[in-house]
């Protein structure tokens, strides 16, 4: 080793002559003072910690049924984020002797973990929509170790958002701060409970401010180190304020990665300002499926830059329809504000109120035009949900392998048709001639079909040692297409 620590030390010694050749030491010294202007969040952290809180959900499930990973709290929250559904659990065993069964009691059961933060000393917090979905119960556990059970409020998945209240006065809380003011490359830390780690800290900078990443919300993204169970923490500026909720992270590995975004705090307190107010969130619609404006289509017609969004299809019966938008106008401008890119165009309308009298400005032809709308509700997720699985009473395939459900009298006005059933699902023979979702069954041999039940009975009575006839209208063409029945049916 004797003559590398010589050859290191020449070095220096080089290097330190061309400095300051009498102060060697000294010089060598001096050239640290780089990390001088790192900043110093202890004060910020001793300042918003007690007001973060750490949740947990319980579920309360039959007893007895087996938990695949009861108490492994971060691995359900990680399934529920990442995958979107809860941690699978092992089933009972089937066909158990019904004179052996006894009446089941619910037991209690960890769901998830997450983080949240309070906002008003009454005792209201934010936190995250996907922390407390599905939960039956959900308990906070403030920085005195005190665990309190909370109320949800309301949540809007489709921000994210969540407003929970504990029962408690003179709590810490949170300064809000302003999302439109941060700057790409400012300081900024998170408080959560990653992987059930309460009061962890973490910091970094802002890499961007509004990444499209749904309809509604523009996300902050940071490189603020967020993993399972920092959902719903704050993300917190130099002032200690409150810029954000942590919410998602950028993963192949469902660890930390180098991308976590953050739900804008101006969004999430106009949301949960309406859910105190009702328990919901209300947002307009006006009938139109969007797309991007490309430069060459810009160019084609005769735009100045590629802007806007362009109008691919009319709902009817809509607002867009009754206020005289076509397909292929292109949306300039909402109300006065321009559209820079297509997703710009929900956030305006969502933000507007139901009811309300709205101005789209388009591009048509050549010119300019202004266009008057009346805003509708956007429907609730769950809302939109029931209504599809009325929709499809037949969640049984028939014995073409054809889930059908009827179609209503704008679809057929939309896909110009007087009778037929829309495919819900293909599986059998009929996934195997080519039918897929969204075509439309309009004659079983010789008959018209006018609704699912009747092409359902008139399937159960083919023989299945003979072809049937499927007249079949794919977009603007149809063709007859030859199916065997499948006699297990």
């Amino acid at each position: 080793m004797a003559p590398v620590k010589k050859i290191l030390l020449a070095s220096l010694l080089s290097t330190s002559a061309f400095l300051a050749p009498p102060l060697i030491g000294i010089t060598v010294a001096q050239a640290a003072p780089a990390v001088a202007g790192l900043p110093d969040f202890a004060d910020i952290v001793d300042r918003t910690g007690p007001a973060v809180v750490n949740i947990r959900t319980t579920e309360r499930v039959k007893a007895g049924q087996p938990q695949a990973g009861g108490d492994d709290e971060e691995m359900q929250e990680f399934f529920r984020r990442f995958f979107g559904v809860p941690m699978p659990r092992q089933q009972p065993q089937p066909n158990a002797p019904r004179s052996n069964r006894k009446p089941q009691q619910q037991e209690e059961v960890p769901r998830g973990v997450g983080s949240g933060f309070i906002i008003s000393a009454d005792g209201y917090l934010l936190t995250n929509a996907h922390v407390v979905d599905g939960a039956s119960d959900v308990y906070v556990t403030l920085t005195d170790k005190r665990e309190l059970k909370a109320k949800i409020i309301g949540s809007d998945t489709r921000t994210d958002v969540a407003l929970l209240k504990i029962e408690a006065s003179n709590l810490p809380r949170l300064v809000m701060g302003d999302s439109d003011k941060i700057r790409a490359g400012e300081w900024v830390l998170a408080i959560g409970s990653p992987f059930g780690l309460e009061s962890t800290v973490t910091a970094g900078i802002v890499s961007a401010k509004a990444r499209d990443t749904g309809d509604y919300l523009p996300l902050i993204q940071t490189d603020v180190a967020v993993n399972p169970g920092n959902s719903g923490g704050p993300l917190i500026n130099m002032k200690g304020e409150v810029i954000g909720i942590n919410s998602q992270i950028y993963s192949r590995s469902g660890g930390f990665m180098g991308i976590s975004f953050a739900v804008p705090i101006d969004e999430a307190l106009r949301v949960s300002d309406q859910l105190k107010a009702s328990g919901k969130v209300t947002r307009g619609r006006i009938g139109v499926q969007i797309g991007e404006v490309t430069k060459e289509v810009a160019e084609s017609l005769g735009l100045s830059k590629a802007q806007g969004a362009l109008v691919q299809r009319v709902e009817p019966g809509g607002p867009a329809e009754k206020g005289g938008l076509e397909a292929g106008d292109i949306i300039l401008k909402f109300n006065g504000a321009t559209i820079d890119k297509p997703s710009d165009l929900p956030r305006m309308v969502g933000s507007t109120k139901p009811g309300s009298k709205a101005t789209v400005s388009v591009w048509r032809k050549g010119s300019a035009r202004d266009v008057s709308l009346t805003i509708v509700e956007l429907e609730s997720d769950k809302a939109v949900k029931a209504e599809e699985k009325k929709a499809r009473p037949e969640a049984t395939p028939n014995a073409l392998g054809l889930i059908v459900s009827d179609l209503s009298d704008a679809q057929k006005k939309e896909l110009k048709v007087e009778n037929g059933v829309l495919v819900e699902a293909a599986s059998g023979v009929a996934a195997a001639a080519g039918l897929r979702p969204g075509d439309v069954v309009q004659r079983l041999n010789d008959v018209d079909i006018k609704d699912a039940k009747q092409l359902n009975a008139l399937v159960a009575k083919l023989d299945s040692k003979k072809r049937a006839a499927v007249l079949v209208r794919r977009g603007d063409s149809s063709q007859f297409i030859p199916l065997r029945p499948n006699s297990g049916n």
